[in-house]
C-alpha cells in the first residue's frame, strides 16, 4: 500500500505512516493541529475520541519523523497537520489513498485496515493487550481483542516455540509451569 501511495501521491505518505504508527482514527488524524503535538514528550494529544475521552497517542521514530517531514514542510501559520494542494485542511484521505488502493491491486482494504495493522504488529511484537487496548484508546478488552489480528507466520513460530523446549529423545513438549 505504502509503495502505491509513494507512486501517485508522495506527499501523502507521511499520512499514511503515521497512521500505521500510531492507530490513530482517521477523524482525529485529518483534525490534527500543531498545537496538540508536545514535541518535548513525542505525544499528540487527542482532547476529545470517538468515546468522548482525551487520550495520548505516543509517537515512535517513524510517527515522529513523519509528522516533523509534515512540519518542515507546510506554511508555519497553518494550524492544521495535514493539508491539501491548496494549504486548506484535508478533510480525510479519500481523494488520494482511494486511487493508491485501486493501483496497489489491494482487495477488501480500507484506512481502517491501517488501525489494525498498527493493533497485529504491536500484538505480534509482544505488547500485552490491555497496552494495545490503551494505545488505540478502547474501552473494552472485547474490541481490542477483535483488532489484534496475528499473522500465520506468527502463529507457526509461536506453536514452534514447543518444539524447541523438548528434549532429545524426547517426544514430550515441556511447557513452562503457570504461575
Amino acid at each position: 500500500m505504502r509503495a502505491a501511495i509513494e507512486r501517485g501521491n508522495p506527499d501523502h505518505v507521511p499520512a499514511f505512516d503515521l497512521s500505521v504508527h500510531t492507530g490513530m482514527r482517521s477523524g482525529e488524524q485529518f483534525s490534527l493541529q500543531w498545537s496538540q503535538v508536545d514535541w518535548e514528550r513525542r505525544i499528540v494529544i487527542l482532547p476529545r475520541t470517538k468515546n468522548g475521552n482525551s487520550r495520548h497517542v505516543p509517537l515512535n521514530a517513524v510517527a515522529l519523523r513523519q509528522i516533523k517531514k509534515r512540519h518542515d514542510e507546510i506554511q508555519p501559520d497553518s494550524p492544521w497537520v495535514h493539508l491539501n494542494g491548496d494549504k486548506a485542511k484535508l478533510r480525510g484521505h479519500r481523494d488520494w489513498f482511494e486511487p493508491a488502493l485501486i493501483n496497489s491491486g489491494l482487495v477488501e482494504y480500507s484506512w481502517h485496515c491501517n488501525r489494525h495493522t498498527f493493533a497485529s504488529r504491536l500484538v505480534m511484537a509482544g505488547v500485552d493487550l490491555r497496552t494495545v487496548g490503551e494505545l488505540l484508546g478502547h474501552r473494552t478488552p472485547s474490541m481490542t481483542w477483535r483488532y489484534s489480528h496475528l499473522a500465520p507466520a506468527h502463529q507457526q513460530r509461536d506453536v514452534d516455540l514447543l518444539v524447541a523446549t523438548e528434549k532429545p529423545g524426547k517426544r514430550r513438549a515441556q511447557v513452562p509451569p503457570r504461575k
